[in-house]
């Protein structure tokens, strides 16, 4: 059983040319879906990808996001059958695969519900951004991830220099791009690049786990503290505790809260609805 088949057990299911998508009880997955190519992505799986990613954040019904990749893979990064031939890189398709690869990337880092990565193989160069991208990342004991974008002459995308330094620091964020290598998975965790490892046989378990804990957070309040903790990247104390005091204001005025509360009192669990 993979992570998707976890979560999903009997779910609505799409099937498009490199992404599936599953939901059930709350939880959206997003598949990855080219696996004889270790999930490598062209400019039309990105665009799919993108249009799954919008689709999991207009649903109601869908509370938290799952990505992970099909087979042995994460994702290996940009198919480079497609970035040209005869010694010259066409230019005006890798531009276009920069950009599908941007808009991707913001929508998972912007999306306002939690979004976690299971990492069930590589990740590598474009395809760790897209695991970067996600609020949380789980990964097997086997996965991996690597910045080897220098390997080929090229420069970090889809926000990988962004994420790193952010994550890890400058100075090791440099060192990870200039010795361009695969990170074994508790590396990557010592890091900070990834939260969680597991044994690669019990990936699909902990991810569900995980995934349906994120479903049952209280919708607003946790949409609010993602967006606060994005704007703290770029705002001072004061300007986050003025954040903060507008977050809890909205949070008291919704019945989310009067729930937890009356669940407190009551000993039992709460069952938030964002409203």
């Amino acid at each position: 059983m993979d992570v998707a088949d976890a979560i999903a057990g009997n779910s609505q299911m799409m099937l498009e040319h490199g992404v599936t998508t599953a939901i059930t009880d709350g939880v959206g997955t997003i598949t990855l879906n080219r696996p004889e190519r270790l999930n490598a992505f062209d400019v039309e799986m990105l665009e799919e990808l993108a249009g799954a990613v919008r689709a999991m954040i207009a649903d109601d019904a869908v509370r938290a996001i799952v990505l992970t990749g099909a087979g042995r893979g994460f994702c290996a990064g940009a198919d480079l059958g497609r970035l040209g031939g005869a010694g010259e890189v066409d230019e005006a398709y890798a531009m276009a695969l920069v950009r599908a690869g941007a808009e991707v990337v913001q929508l998972l880092h912007r999306a306002p519900k939690p979004v976690l990565a299971s990492l069930n193989g590589p990740a590598a160069g474009g395809g760790a951004g897209l695991a970067l991208a996600c609020d949380l990342r789980i990964a097997g004991e086997s996965a991996s991830m690597g910045f080897v974008f220098h390997r080929l002459g090229l420069h970090p995308d889809l926000g990988t220099s962004w994420f790193v330094q952010r994550l890890a620091g400058g100075a090791v964020a440099l060192e990870l791009f200039w010795t361009p290598r695969m990170l074994a998975a508790d590396r990557c965790r010592e890091l900070g690049l990834v939260n969680r490892v597991v044994a690669d046989d019990h990936l699909a378990h902990e991810t569900a786990a995980w995934a349906h804990r994120l479903a049952a957070l209280p919708p607003i309040a946790a949409r609010l503290a993602k967006r606060a903790v994005r704007e703290a990247e770029s705002t001072t104390l004061a300007e986050s505790l003025i954040i903060e005091a507008r977050h809890c204001q909205e949070c008291f005025r919704s019945a989310d809260a009067a729930e937890g509360l009356e669940a407190y009192r009551a000993n039992r669990i709460p069952e938030f609805h964002g409203r």
